[in-house]
């Protein structure tokens, strides 16, 4: 019987080398390190250049980066407890504002009219400067906890509640007759069909929610007697202490990358079937 392939009659097929999913790793993980390291350096030059090298800015304005560091090591026992604090509200409000905004979200994408009575609502309060609500969330909710969590909730819920009516809205329409097809009812539909294919945009919602909380929670110490690092940027900037005011706002963009990182995380280990159905880029 003639062969077909140019392999001797007999022979085993040739198996796929393990080994080249191992070089597809190996190159992914400098790249994953090294690139945002290499961007770091390329900020941290440009930032030394324009304060101590090329005296572009004032240090009044901007201090140099190796004032910044001298200020975040001396002072790490304030600043790191202060950076908790900040991450806890930061983190307790996200999951507030996330759970509201995904119920809110759901609300409106079962109903059109419930969508037209309060759509120009939610854009209206989003429109708002949220730093205009600071004095009145004072005197509104006391001090503490609550003008923290109310900031972040009023930064944060928008974003969600649009992607969550978006993703639950624009159902491919090949899974919407498949369910109709097998008389599934409104129930089953959404907790099979629609709610998983509306997950990748929520998550878009709520990387996009992630940073804000940060902003929300900083700006709600100002006004409060938490002592995180928004409290900390306010006092040692009413006192002239640039340098450690600034190393306060570097804990604050470490503490933002660190949590949008987990959620990206939490976002590939929940919806792995994401990058095998869709272009990689």
């Amino acid at each position: 019987m003639t062969q077909l392939t140019g392999a001797p009659t007999g022979a085993p097929a040739a198996a796929p080398s393990p080994a080249a999913p191992a070089r597809s790793r190996t190159r992914v993980r400098p790249a994953v390190v090294g690139l945002p390291a290499l961007g770091l350096v390329i900020v941290v030059t440009a930032w030394w250049l324009l304060t101590s090298g090329l005296h572009v800015i004032h240090p009044a304005v901007l201090p140099a980066p190796q004032s910044v560091w001298r200020s975040l090591t001396g002072s790490a026992h304030v600043l790191l407890p202060a950076m908790g604090i900040t991450t806890w509200m930061t983190v307790l409000g996200f999951l507030l504002s996330s759970a509201a905004g995904v119920l809110i979200g759901m609300a409106l994408a079962a109903s059109r009219r419930v969508e037209r009575m309060f759509a120009p609502l939610l854009v209206a309060v989003n429109a708002v400067p949220k730093i205009a609500f600071g004095p009145l969330l004072v005197v509104a909710v006391g001090w503490g906890q609550k003008p923290i969590l109310t900031m972040v909730f009023l930064l944060c819920f928008f974003p969600i509640v649009l992607s969550t009516a978006t993703g639950l809205t624009t159902t491919p329409a090949d899974l919407a007759e498949l369910g109709r097809s097998l008389n599934a009812s409104w129930w089953q539909t959404f907790r099979k069909v629609r709610f998983p294919a509306a997950l990748p945009q929520i998550f878009v919602g709520l990387k996009v929610a992630m940073p804000l909380a940060a902003i929300g929670a900083v700006i709600g110490e100002f006004y409060s007697d938490r002592p995180g690092l928004g409290y900390q940027i306010l006092q040692y900037n009413g006192i002239g202490d640039f340098p450690t005011a600034w190393a306060a706002i570097v804990l604050v963009a470490l503490m933002s990358i660190l949590l949008y990182s987990a959620l990206t995380l939490l976002e590939r280990l929940t919806l792995p079937w994401v990058k095998a159905t869709t272009s990689a880029r």
